[in-house]
């Protein structure tokens, strides 16, 4: 494999992600206009991430971000310790009693069901994450002195304002000086680039930060959307994915970054909300490529997550066996299996990840 980690002893983290974590209000079965409960649990893109990789994988992780000291803060904060995730890099913000000046993100989800697709709103504008600034971190404290082996943020970070392409700059730049493995979630959403200069800005600040990252991940809308190159022979709804068409696109990605050791990339095809085929290839500078087990027709219960969830399970596999053929079975089994529970973040252990990969099915475990 083409990546040198750092030592597990010299590092007090096995990975740090940088990312907003907002509280998810979801209606179960229902829609968000009729709902008259939710059920809430946390999330957000760089997150789900690191936690993954602590809860399923049992590595020692952080996270770095920013909430409003109120109620709302500390309950995300409440939901983060549970996820064993170390909380000293939280930035904690003052509140001013009404979120005037900064505020915590809220997040409404349905997961959707047959024809009827997951669709999100969220409620994010101004938050304490969106105003922090580089300064506010000591990154080579992070970075040197305690040590982390690995970072992970993304493209929704990055579109949060532009305070956040900046901080996340400023990240990957120290992780770099440090030795630190940076990987980089593109994660596109319109919604958020809409209002801040859509699809040319997202090129603009991802194609900056890219010239950091060792490892690159993201779906066929991703790499179209943020980074300019083409899936040939796909239609707009991606009803058509072709192996050989990502494979061709992922060496033009690789010849354009020579600084990219590995990418990655989840295929998915939707049949209906709660159907989908569901599979991943993976590239190492050294080996080339590999592709996880397809999984057509695969019953999901809440798509949100699945693709951070294949991340961390990809991580893992890079970390813990240098092959990256491994690595994207780890990373689609654990997707594939995040994908039957409610709520962002994964619930699966490494138990049933690895009964997964070995080929293990679904009958009752006694």
């Amino acid at each position: 494999m083409s990546l040198n980690l750092r030592p597990s002893s010299e590092c007090t983290y096995d990975i740090v992600s940088l990312g907003e974590v907002m509280l998810r209000l979801d209606p179960g079965e229902g829609r968000v206009r009729t709902a008259r409960s939710f059920r809430a649990s946390e999330g957000g893109g760089e997150y789900n991430v690191a936690r993954g990789l602590r809860r399923c994988f049992g590595k020692r992780g952080a996270i770095v971000t920013s909430l409003v000291h109120d109620e709302v803060g500390r309950l995300l904060e409440d939901l983060i310790l549970t996820s064993g995730l170390d909380t000293q890099f939280i930035q904690w913000v003052e509140s001013d009693g009404v979120g005037r000046a900064a505020r915590n993100g809220l997040n409404f989800t349905e997961r959707g069901f047959g024809v009827r697709g997951a669709l999100g709103t969220s409620d994010r504008g101004h938050t304490a994450i969106s105003q922090m600034k580089a300064s506010e971190v000591d990154w080579d404290h992070l970075f040197g002195t305690l040590g982390v082996r690995w970072l992970h943020t993304g493209g929704i970070f990055a579109a949060l304002s532009e305070n956040s392409a900046e901080v996340a700059k400023a990240a990957m730049q120290a992780a770099k000086r440090h030795g630190t493995i940076v990987s980089y979630d593109l994660n596109y959403r319109p919604s958020l680039w809409k209002g801040i200069g859509g699809i040319e800005k997202a090129r603009e600040v991802n194609r900056e930060l890219a010239q950091y990252v060792d490892v690159m991940i993201g779906n066929e809308e991703d790499f179209t959307a943020s980074l300019g190159f083409e899936v040939e022979g796909t239609d707009e709804n991606l009803t058509n994915l072709q192996i050989d068409s990502f494979k061709a696109m992922i060496n033009q990605v690789q010849a354009a970054y020579p600084n990219f050791q590995v990418i990655a990339t989840t295929l998915r095809q939707v049949q209906t909300a709660t159907v989908n085929d569901w599979g991943a290839i993976a590239w190492d500078r050294e080996t080339g490529f590999a592709q996880a087990t397809q999984r057509d027709g695969l019953e999901i219960l809440d798509r949100v997550g699945g693709g951070d969830s294949f991340a961390s399970g990809l991580i893992y596999g890079l970390m813990e066996f240098g092959d990256v053929s491994r690595a994207v079975e780890y990373g689609a089994a654990h997707g594939a299996l995040a994908m039957t529970t409610p709520g962002d973040t994964s619930m699966a252990s490494l138990q049933e990840v690895e009964r997964l990969v070995a080929g293990g099915g679904a009958r009752v475990q006694r």
